[in-house]
């Protein structure tokens, strides 16, 4: 693998905790390319079918993979994203997974019209801790970060956090 001048970030965690938010202002932040695979997905019709259970299109994770492995050979990606297991071990520099309150995150969830099962399997996701569990397994365990992400305060805190480690991480390999 050759020297990349940015680092590539994962942002990860069950969906309604704030992924997207934090990685368009992180972007903006550092300069960093912010990549949503849902809108990755929507735009190239990176699908494999169709989940009547969960009313959602089912990713085809090797397209996606092709799709963006030029791209993060380069560096400087921010990956938006609700599952990293699919994703190269190879390609992220820091993993963060964003964590929320149990009742908060179902409040979110039900304002975007989930409901029944897809409402409950991702209450559960996050209340089993599924997304940090996949991410230990997927990369090295040091490289994967919780963030706590309730409320404005903890974006802020999180934003400066991630700005910080990406600015030494550039002043170190640069």
């Amino acid at each position: 693998m050759k020297m990349r001048k940015r680092p590539n970030i994962l942002l990860t965690g069950t969906p309604g905790v704030g992924k997207t938010t934090l990685g368009k202002e992180l972007a903006q932040k550092t300069g960093l390319t912010y990549v949503n695979i849902g809108d990755l997905a929507q735009e190239g019709q990176l699908y494999d079918g169709y989940d009547e259970e969960y009313q959602c299109p089912v990713l085809d994770e090797d397209r996606v993979v092709d799709e963006l492995d030029e791209q993060m050979e380069e560096g400087g990606v921010i990956v938006d994203y609700h599952g990293c297991d699919l994703f190269p071990e190879r390609w992220f520099h820091i993993v963060f997974v964003l964590r929320t309150d149990n009742t908060q995150l179902y409040t979110r969830l039900e304002n975007r019209g989930y409901t029944g099962k897809k409402l409950q399997d991702n209450v559960q996701c996050e209340i089993f801790q599924t997304i940090y569990e996949e991410a230990m397994e997927a990369y090295s365990h040091e490289i994967v970060h919780q963030l706590p992400s309730n409320s404005p305060e903890d974006l802020e805190q999180n934003l400066e956090q991630v700005v910080q480690w990406t600015e030494q991480w550039m002043k170190e390999h640069n």
